[in-house]
């Protein structure tokens, strides 16, 4: 049996909007099963998990069961996944926390293909404490980000390493392993972001070999909520607490405020859809999560290719960068058409992409792409079908 996108699509009932949705980029569309679990933990749950009460006893619950998921999306430990409203705002409380390292004298190294919630916080850092950046740049013709300028990048006065998965904007994937294991030779950190990459690869933060992977919940049909995960749960307890309670222990110290548990509740629901993908999935989360994706992946494989062939027989499009390791998200700009206007042609044709980046695009502007109008980026998704596709073609073709 093949993936069934047929089946998928039956469990997410906003599909029937008559959109093709190819923007998965702003946030994947919710599964019912996730609609519902959020409008129960509503229903059943406290706003604190601290009480005797039954309603607060089951936001405890649902508490300990978010961090189980994500702990199984990634292989961490539950004791080390710290969550919070959004993943950005986690990863400034992180930066925040880790400032006193980042000082006069030592260094960062940040990514061109990293979102802005990774980047903003560590920048923020640098000015404020006289760290040096340095940045690790992608090839032009391809938008890969070869792995040999780690070595030059990363020196001995190196505090910490951010850098994405993969890229959300181009779909490139570097290779975090060898940054990561560079850093560590020289006594530092490493922040690898799997905002673009979850639910693309099956994520393994000590393959990664990361001392913290930050999730996005929105990036695979979750509610707003943010996650990081430390490697090494003890290392919370080694670091500055952001938390407003003083007596906070390991992932409370990085979480500031109450928690919304309803929102939690879709959190570990939308980990389960993932691993249901594949019905034939059996076994632990972590199992069912490991073949899921893999027949993912396998599917958008071969849609990926005919979304490329699509593409390519569209007369003045130019697609950016060819990574030979990718997830299956690409950008492309048109000659003489701005990309908002592409966008908004598109979307008379009840085509949904992505046209720009909110607050901008390092690495467009980096390949001058937004000097010359803007790309348009678009992205399979779990539920993306190869007729979709032709429709892009067409709609695409149609342009003048």
């Amino acid at each position: 049996m093949t993936y069934d996108v047929a089946r998928v699509r039956g469990l997410i009932p906003s599909l029937g909007d008559g959109w093709i949705h190819l923007d998965p980029q702003a946030g994947m569309l919710v599964p019912d099963s996730v609609s519902r679990a959020v409008s129960t933990g509503f229903r059943t749950s406290s706003f604190s998990h601290i009480g005797r009460h039954g309603a607060a006893t089951r936001s405890g619950a649902i508490l300990d069961a978010a961090r189980a998921a994500v702990a199984d999306l990634v292989g961490g430990d539950p004791a080390g996944v710290v969550l919070g409203p959004d993943r950005a705002v986690l990863l400034a409380w992180l930066a925040e926390s880790l400032s006193s390292r980042l000082g006069l004298g030592t260094g960062i190294v940040l990514s061109r293909l990293d979102d802005e919630a990774n980047v903003a916080p560590w920048l923020r850092i640098a000015n404020r404490y006289g760290a040096h950046v340095r940045w690790a740049e992608v090839e032009i013709e391809t938008c890969e980000m070869p792995s040999w300028q780690f070595e030059e990048l990363i020196g001995p006065t190196a505090r910490l390493v951010a850098l994405t998965a993969a890229s959300p904007i181009v779909g490139s994937a570097p290779a975090v392993r060898v940054a990561a294991d560079r850093v560590h030779d020289v006594g530092g950190l490493l922040v690898a972001d799997a905002f673009g990459a979850a639910p693309y690869a099956l994520i393994d933060i000590d393959e990664l070999n990361a001392d913290v992977v930050a999730l996005s919940a929105p990036s695979w049909g979750g509610p707003q909520v943010g996650a990081l995960v430390f490697r090494d749960p003890a290392f919370l307890d080694r670091i500055p607490s952001m938390s407003l309670n003083p007596y906070a222990k390991g992932a409370e110290r990085l979480e500031v405020g109450g928690h919304q548990y309803a929102l939690l509740a879709g959190l570990t629901e939308s980990i389960d859809f993932l691993a249901g993908l594949d019905e034939r999935a059996r076994g632990s989360r972590r199992e069912r999560l490991e073949m899921s994706i893999t027949s993912l992946q396998d599917y958008h494989d071969q849609l990926f290719d005919h979304l490329m062939q699509v593409l390519e027989k569209v007369d003045n499009l130019t697609v950016i960068g060819r990574a030979s390791t990718r997830i299956p998200t690409v950008s492309f700009t048109m000659a003489g058409m701005q990309a908002e206007k592409v966008a908004a042609k598109l979307a008379d044709n009840r085509i949904g992409t992505v046209s720009g980046v909110h607050g901008g695009s390092r690495l467009l502007d980096a390949l001058g792409v937004n000097d010359e109008g803007g790309a348009v980026t678009i992205g399979l998704a779990p539920y993306t079908t190869r007729y979709e596709i032709d429709q892009l073609g067409r709609a695409l073709g149609a342009l003048e």
